[in-house]
C-alpha cells in the first residue's frame, strides 16, 4: 500500500453533489409529471409546470449530470496522464462555486426569472458565474494536460477536452444578451437569428454534456472494469473525429418547417443521418470488446450498465436522427414522443453509464468494497424497467397525440380539438408517473449503496485516500 499522490477529495465532492442534485431533480420531475393530470397541484406560481421544469431540466442536466462528469472527469484525468491535478485548490473551489451555482439557479428559476431560451434559462449574472466555474475546470484540464507524464492521450481525454473547448464556445456565443436590470436580459440575438444559434446550442449542449463525456467514461470504465482491451483504438479515433464534426451542424433539425432558410435545415438533416456512423462505431467498439467474453454481462455487475447503456444511445442515436426528417419531423414535433427520446437518451444512456462509473470510481477512492452488489443489481432492474415504462408510454402517447392533431373530417376540419387530445393522454400521464416512481426506487437504492460505500470505508484501519 501506498500513499495516493491524487486528489480525490474533490472527486468525492462532485459524487456526492451528483447524487443530491439527482435525488433532488427527480423529486421535481415526479411532482411535474403528477401536475399533469392532477393540475390542482399548481398550488403556487412556485410550483407550477412551468416553472418546475426548467428547475428539473437544470437540475438534472446541470446539477445531476455535470457534476457526474466532472467527477468522472477528475478521476479519468489524474489515472490516464498519471498526473495528480495541478491546481487541486481551484479543483475544491470549482466544487463550491458550481453548487453555489446550482442553488440559485433553482431558486431564481422557481422565482420565475428565465430567459425562455431553452437549456439556456438563467439570466446574466449567473451567466457569467458559469462561465467563471468553467474556466476554472478547463484550466485544471489542460494543466494537467500539459504536465502530464504519460504522453499517450488515450481516446477518453479526446472527449474531455472536446466538452471542455466546445461548451464555452457554445454556452458565450448563445449567451450573449443585452442586460436590462439585475434580473432581467434580453438576446442580442433576434427573430430567426436567434432561433438559430439557440438551437446551435441547444441540440450541442445536450450533446457535449450528454454523449461526448459520458463517452469519455464508457471508453474508461469499460475496459478497466472488465479486464479487457478496447476492441480497436483506431475505430475510437475514427468515431471521435467524426462525431466532433457532424455534430455542431445538426441543430437546425430542431427547426423545421420553420423561418429558417430551407437550405439550412436541409444541411442539418444530411449531418444528422450522418450522426449515425460515428455514434454506432462507438456502440460497435463497446460490443466487440466483449467478444468471447459476454458471460460477464452475470459475472460482472457493471458490465450489464455499461452495455444496456451504449444499446440505448445506439438506439437514441438512431431515433433522433430520423426524427429531423421533414416528413417524420411533421408528424412528432411538439408531441409527447420527443419526451420520450430526451428521456431514452437521459434515463438510459447517461445514468446508468454514470452509475456504474461510481459502482466502479467509489470503492477504488475510498479503498472499499462496494457496500452491496445486490443492491446494485436491484437498481439495475429497477432502473431499466421504470426507464422503460415511462419512455414506451411517451411514444406510443406522442403517436396518437400527432395523429389526432392531424385528423381531419372530409370536410377540412379538425376532427378532435386540443382537449380532446390533451384528456386521451391521461392513461399515458399516470403509467409514466408510475414508471418514474420504478425508477425513483433504483435511485434511492443506488445513492445509499454509495453513501454506505464511502461511510464504511472510514472504518478501515488504512486511510481512505490510499490505494493499491
Amino acid at each position: 500500500m501506498k500513499e495516493s499522490p491524487y486528489e480525490y477529495q474533490v472527486v468525492r465532492g462532485f459524487t456526492f453533489s451528483a447524487l443530491f442534485w439527482l435525488i433532488v431533480g427527480l423529486i421535481v420531475g415526479l411532482w411535474i409529471a403528477f401536475e399533469m393530470f392532477y393540475p390542482a397541484l399548481n398550488l403556487t406560481p412556485w410550483l407550477s409546470f412551468g416553472r418546475l421544469r426548467v428547475v428539473h431540466t437544470n437540475g438534472l442536466g446541470l446539477g445531476f449530470g455535470l457534476a457526474g462528469i466532472f467527477a468522472c472527469s477528475y478521476y479519468i484525468l489524474q489515472k490516464l496522464t498519471r498526473t495528480p491535478l495541478v491546481f487541486p485548490r481551484l479543483a475544491r473551489a470549482h466544487l463550491y462555486l458550481f453548487n453555489a451555482i446550482i442553488v440559485m439557479a433553482a431558486l431564481t428559476l422557481m422565482a420565475g426569472m428565465n430567459t425562455t431560451k431553452e437549456y439556456a434559462e438563467l439570466e446574466w449574472p449567473l451567466d457569467i458565474a458559469v462561465v467563471v466555474m468553467w474556466v476554472m475546470f478547463a484550466v485544471n484540464v489542460f494543466a494537467t494536460l500539459i504536465k502530464r507524464r504519460e504522453k499517450q492521450l488515450y481516446v477518453s481525454l479526446w472527449y474531455i477536452i472536446a466538452m471542455t473547448v466546445t461548451i464555452a464556445v457554445l454556452y458565450i456565443v448563445n449567451n450573449l444578451e443585452v442586460p436590462v436590470n439585475l434580473f432581467k436580459s434580453y438576446s442580442l440575438y433576434a427573430g430567426v437569428n436567434d432561433a438559430n444559434v439557440e438551437w446551435w446550442y441547444g441540440h450541442n449542449i445536450v450533446g457535449f454534456i450528454f454523449t461526448i463525456p459520458i463517452l469519455a467514461m464508457f471508453y474508461y470504465f469499460l475496459p478497466v472494469s472488465t479486464g479487457l482491451p478496447l476492441f480497436s483504438h483506431r475505430l475510437s479515433i475514427i468515431s471521435f473525429w467524426s462525431l466532433i464534426f457532424a455534430y455542431l451542424w445538426t441543430g437546425a433539425h430542431h427547426l423545421m418547417l420553420s423561418p429558417v432558410p430551407e437550405w439550412i435545415q436541409t444541411v442539418a438533416i444530411a449531418f444528422s443521418i450522418f450522426l449515425i456512423a460515428p455514434s454506432w462505431g462507438s456502440v460497435v467498439n463497446g460490443y466487440y470488446t466483449l467478444q468471447g467474453n459476454w458471460e460477464q454481462i452475470r459475472s460482472n455487475y457493471l458490465v450489464k450498465f455499461f452495455i444496456l447503456g451504449i444499446t440505448f444511445y445506439g438506439l437514441q442515436t438512431f431515433q433522433g436522427p430520423t426524427q429531423g426528417l421533414r416528413t417524420l419531423n411533421s408528424f412528432f414535433h411538439f408531441t409527447d414522443w420527443v419526451v420520450g427520446h430526451v428521456h431514452m437518451g437521459t434515463m438510459g444512456w447517461v445514468t446508468l453509464t454514470i452509475s456504474a462509473s461510481f459502482y466502479y470510481m467509489i470503492p477504488k477512492i475510498s479503498n472499499n468494497q462496494l457496500h452491496s452488489i445486490r443492491i446494485a443489481n436491484v437498481h439495475f432492474w429497477l432502473i431499466l424497467v421504470g426507464q422503460l415504462i415511462w419512455t414506451v408510454t411517451m411514444w406510443i402517447g406522442g403517436i396518437q397525440q400527432g395523429a389526432m392533431w392531424k385528423a381531419t373530417e372530409p370536410d377540412g376540419s379538425l376532427t378532435y380539438n386540443f382537449l380532446d387530445a390533451l384528456a386521451s393522454l391521461y392513461p399515458y400521464y399516470k403509467l409514466r408517473f408510475a414508471g418514474g416512481v420504478v425508477y425513483f426506487v433504483g435511485i434511492v437504492l443506488f445513492v445509499w449503496n454509495i453513501i454506505m460505500t464511502i461511510r464504511t470505508a472510514k472504518n478501515q484501519p488504512l486511510n481512505a485516500n490510499k490505494e493499491v
